[in-house]
């Protein structure tokens, strides 16, 4: 089994980093592959709806690996691997930005199973998603204040816009993490569940999206992330123009059908 589990059933891509006796940090092996395995996501057709987890029973992600991936980082160790090779060669904060999806744009709904504690870059991949499921008891924060840096995956730019200023603060000035249920009480997170449980109730979330036209999907995300740099008027028009593109299109005319006739729809994403 490699460091990274992709697999894919009716529309949903279910992607698991598989590190778990090294709490699912991201060394560069782990990097390279979400990397590529993300832009690979986005131009399938097949998938609709992406869902993220952990292996292991208590960490979804610790962040970056302190002991490897820091190192090369900062330049202070030089490649050892072929795999720290591969992230030097193409670019190792570009390469990075993507994997985490700081600087990628996966396209298609996101929806986070956090089957246990989220910490620097794994909460970096919570405020990337759109759907988030976090287990009971788990603790999400950030915490790379304490070794002489700041969530530069974008935890320092995203999350004072999804939380209140004062959470955000004491996130990223103290560097203590806060509990699941805090974070949902907050708005941060959708739904707090049993461990056991997280990656089923994810699950029924993104075959509810699954089953929906993909391409209303993809437009009312588009519409839902531009607007937040966008004035009211701005962000009508372009809610106008995605209506518009969508009502040229066949599934458009399949939903109302398939109402109509009273039978599930048959979406083809055109």
């Amino acid at each position: 089994m490699g460091v990274l589990e992709v697999s894919l059933a009716d529309h949903i891509a279910t992607v698991c980093l598989n590190r778990p006796s090294s709490r699912n940090a991201l060394n560069s092996e782990l990097v390279v592959s979400l990397a590529s395995t993300w832009q690979q996501l986005r131009d399938d057709s097949q998938v609709r709806v992406v869902v993220l987890t952990g292996a292991g029973e208590s960490i979804f992600c610790s962040g970056f690996d302190l002991g490897t991936f820091i190192p090369l980082m900062t330049g202070v160790r030089a490649p050892q691997d072929e795999w720290d090779q591969r992230l030097v060669d193409a670019g190792l904060m570009a390469l990075t930005g993507r994997a985490t999806l700081r600087d990628f744009d996966l396209a298609k709904p996101l929806v986070l199973a956090a089957n246990g504690h989220a910490i620097a870059a794994g909460m970096e991949l919570l405020l990337a998603s759109d759907i988030r499921v976090v287990a009971e008891g788990a603790r999400l924060g950030l915490s790379e204040v304490r070794i002489g840096l700041i969530p530069a995956m974008g935890g320092t730019a995203r999350l004072a816009r999804q939380i209140p200023p004062a959470l955000a603060a004491e996130f990223l000035l103290t560097g203590n993490p806060i509990t699941a249920e805090r974070a949902l009480a907050a708005g941060l997170v959708n739904q707090v569940a049993p461990a056991a449980k997280v990656l089923d109730v994810a699950m029924e979330y993104a075959k509810s999206i699954a089953a929906n036209a993909p391409l209303a999907v993809s437009a009312a995300r588009e519409v839902a992330l531009r607007s937040r740099d966008l004035s009211e008027p701005e962000a009508l028009e372009l809610e106008g123009e995605k209506s518009k593109e969508l009502a040229r299109t066949e599934d458009a005319i399949e939903g109302p059908r398939a109402f109509m006739e009273k039978r599930p729809p048959v979406f083809k994403g055109r």
